[in-house]
Formats: C-alpha cells, sequence, structure tokens
C-alpha cells in the first residue's frame, strides 16, 4: 500500500479530483455530490496509478500461467469472465459524456487484474486436474482394503513390510485429497469471480440508466458501493490463489 499512498499526495491527482468536482458542481450537481465526485475521481486515479507502477512489473516478472484445459469447467468460468470484461470495456466506452463516465472506466485496471487472476486460478485448476487424472481412487481402497486384511493374518517377521505398503498407500491417499481439495477450492472461486464480474456489468448497465435520468446523488453512492465490491473480489481471489500456491508447495 505504500505506493498507493505516494499516489494519494500526488498533486496532479488531487488536481484531477478537485477539477472533476468543480465540473460536476457546474452543471448543477449538488455540492456534496459534486465533492464525492471530485475525492472518488482522486482516489481513482491513485489506485489506477499505483496498479499501473506495481502491477506491471509483476506481469513481466511472473511466468505465463499454465495452459486451461479445453472443455474443462474452468475454462467455461474463465470465458465468462473474459466476456464479462469485455462487455465492461464496451460499456464505459458508450457512456462517454456521463458525470459518472471517469469513475467507472477508472475501474478497469481492477477488473483487468481481477480477470488476470482468473485466469492463473484456471490454469492452476487445469493443473490440478491433470495430477488428478493420474490417480486411481479406487485402486487405492481396494489395495488399502487387501492390505488392511493381510496385516491382520500377517506373522510379525511380515507385519512390518505390510505397514511400509499401508503408510505408502496412505501417502498417496493424502496427496489425492489435497489436490480435490485444491481443485475444489480454485472451481468454486472461479464460479463466484465470473458471476461476480457478469453482476458488475448489470450494475453498471443500471448506473448508465440512473445517470440518464441525472439520479446523480444514487449512481454516486451506487458506485461507491461497486468499487468497493470489485476490490474485495479482486483481493479474495489474491488471497485464494497464493493459499493455493502453497497447498501444491
Amino acid at each position: 500500500m505504500s505506493r498507493f499512498t505516494d499516489e494519494l499526495r500526488d498533486p496532479w491527482g488531487l488536481l484531477i479530483g478537485a477539477t472533476a468536482g468543480g465540473a460536476a458542481w457546474a452543471v448543477n450537481v449538488p455540492p456534496a455530490a459534486a465533492a464525492g465526485v471530485g475525492v472518488a475521481v482522486w482516489l481513482a486515479k491513485s489506485f489506477a496509478s499505483a496498479w499501473v507502477s506495481t502491477g506491471g512489473e509483476r506481469r513481466r516478472d511472473e511466468p505465463e500461467p499454465p495452459p486451461v484445459t479445453k472443455g474443462s469447467p474452468e475454462e467455461g468460468w474463465l470465458r465468462r469472465a473474459e466476456r464479462a470484461a469485455r462487455s465492461f470495456a464496451d460499456l464505459t466506452a458508450s457512456m462517454r459524456g456521463q458525470i459518472l463516465l471517469d469513475r467507472i472506466a477508472a475501474m478497469a485496471p481492477q477488473v483487468d487484474d481481477t480477470v488476470a487472476t482468473l485466469r492463473r486460478l484456471a490454469g492452476q485448476a487445469s493443473v490440478t486436474g491433470a495430477a488428478l487424472a493420474r490417480f486411481d481412487p479406487r485402486q487405492l481402497r481396494q489395495e488399502r482394503a487387501r492390505l488392511d486384511q493381510a496385516r491382520r493374518a500377517a506373522t510379525p517377521d511380515v507385519a512390518g513390510e505390510l505397514d511400509r505398503s499401508i503408510a505408502a498407500l496412505n501417502a498417496q491417499q493424502e496427496v489425492f485429497d489435497r489436490l480435490t481439495a485444491a481443485r475444489g477450492r480454485i472451481l468454486a472461486r472461479l464460479e463466484s469471480g465470473g458471476i461476480s464480474l457478469e453482476g458488475l456489468v448489470a450494475r453498471v448497465i443500471e448506473m448508465s440508466a440512473m445517470t440518464a435520468t441525472s439520479a446523480v446523488d444514487g449512481g454516486t453512492a451506487a458506485l461507491d458501493e461497486l468499487t468497493s465490491e470489485l476490490e474485495l473480489t479482486r483481493q479474495s481471489l489474491r488471497e485464494v490463489e497464493e493459499a493455493t500456491r502453497g497447498d501444491l508447495g
């Protein structure tokens, strides 16, 4: 957050915010709402600048995400998220001249970062899916049942060897269970992330209609809420990504 704090101190950001607030006031927006527009534009500019300065380096340093398996559930959710992001870009391009346009357009880096994280998560889901395909859980259960039966009837000199075999099977089962749980978590977040972006598009359409009828106060409040929800989605996806990397070693 230190980079974001530096951007908040940037005089150009303050000037842009003040200009936006003044422009809103000049078109008869109530003073309180105009001040809110100015502060929001200032914050959006600071976030966008901080994201570009840090996010760009991170993308260059990070390796390419693993490929996403064609026809997989993760590919389906990723495609939905990408369509939502394209719709968002199309909407912002068609809303020129409206008071809230700058704030909505300033959300584009957050949308792009969210999709990029979803793309990496989809790659992780495909990696775990490919790894799971190498296991035969039915065979593992059958082998464990056979060894347990043999262990009960084994003589002491054979029991040690059977114990080592059982331990090896247990280790395989634990890996399978961890991979299954990790894939389940990733798919759940892919689903919620894609649906959240689709919800973003729906809300932007709604706000476009609100501003068309001069409902600026309501539009500003709704946009504040939407910006917070998008940031929460983006951060939660990052947390899931980091947690998954840790789980998979």
